[in-house]
This record gives structure tokens, sequence and C-alpha cells, in this order.
């Protein structure tokens, strides 16, 4: 997992491993785990997850 220190401040330090992210049709971004390929969270407000990967195209 990444390292988010020091906490409060909003940053990240470094990527998620092992994650990746998606735009879905309906407008959405959902994460997915690279190695399985299973969807593990979508964001409903219509950000990007934050410190994820984007999948191409």
């Amino acid at each position: 997992m990444a390292k988010n220190a020091p906490y409060g401040d909003g940053k990240r330090i470094g990527a998620v491993k092992g994650r990746s992210q998606f735009q879905t049709p309906s407008g959405l971004w959902a994460k997915r785990d690279t190695k399985t390929g299973r969807i593990m969270d979508i964001k409903m407000d219509g950000e990007k997850f934050k410190g994820v990967r984007k999948e191409k195209a």
C-alpha cells in the first residue's frame, strides 16, 4: 500500500500498487485489482481515485 505521511495534508506519497482505475460508460470511476481483474470499488461522486494509475483505453 502507499504511504501517506505526514497525515492530514491531503497528499499521497507514491502510487497505490496492484490497482488501476478506468471510467465506466456512465462516467463513474471504478478501481480494479490488477492481479484478479475484479472491480473493487466505484466512486459515486464522479471524481478519480487518488494515487491510482489509469488504464489505457
